[in-house]
């Protein structure tokens, strides 16, 4: 039996911050691990921690305390700019409110990460075609954010999480603004695209019924996390 890769895994997570006079520990040494090509689930109520643990692990924060290793490099010992460039190489990112810039179209919002990416062997132009095609947003390219649906929106900025290739997407929520039915639609998306592009997808939901989707669920409570027992 072929040996599973991890791909990201945290050692002692620890992410602090101060209240007024109080300290408030959001992550509480969390351990875990996700293996290449898995979509991992991450479940808890509101101020568990979970949204600052993705964040964390997606490079977007730092911990007080605590590794995270992706793909065997240390992003806790990395510098602004070093960090800067491995998240545009091989990191994802959807969030639930969009993040889109208001000025730029679909396409433009789409191509940004491109700007900062530098991989020459990459061919944009096929991998947009494919994407967009995926995604059911071709003939909504040139339209800006405001003149686009929720579910529209949403699906912009996963073609914008995906357009560099990334090994690891992590998605924030990611239907947490959509009604049930275009909900249902982004997650199908999200996987079909992970299949896609053989990808590894971690994912923060408050939906146990999206949640029981993943491969593996962990349960986040008062900044801990531990294996969800299904």
């Amino acid at each position: 039996m072929e040996e599973r890769r991890i791909i990201l895994e945290t050692e002692d997570i620890i992410k602090q911050y101060k209240q007024y006079d109080t300290v408030v520990t959001a992550v509480n040494r969390a351990t875990f691990r996700v293996f290449d090509g898995e979509f991992v689930a991450i479940i808890g109520a509101s101020g568990s921690g979970k949204s600052t643990l993705l964040h964390i692990c997606a490079g977007l924060d730092r911990p007080n305390h605590g590794k995270v290793i992706v793909r065997g490099n240390n992003l806790s010992t990395m510098s602004a700019d070093e960090l800067s460039r491995f998240r545009g190489n091989f990191l994802g990112m959807v969030f639930q409110n969009h993040n889109l810039i208001p000025q730029f179209t679909a396409l433009e919002n789409i191509l940004v990460p491109t700007l900062m990416c530098n991989k020459p062997d990459l061919s944009y132009e096929q991998h947009l075609k494919k994407l967009v095609t995926t995604l059911g947003i071709a003939d909504r390219l040139h339209h800006l954010p405001s003149e686009l649906s929720g579910g529209q929106q949403q699906r912009v900025a996963i073609a914008r999480a995906l357009i560099n290739r990334p090994q690891v997407v992590f998605a924030d929520e990611p239907t947490g603004n959509l009604d049930r039915k275009n909900a249902d639609e982004v997650l199908e998306l999200l996987i079909q695209t992970k299949e896609l592009l053989g990808q590894t997808l971690v994912m923060v939901t408050h939906d146990l019924s999206i949640a029981e989707r993943a491969d593996r669920i962990f349960v986040m409570e008062n900044g801990n996390i531990e294996p969800y027992r299904r």
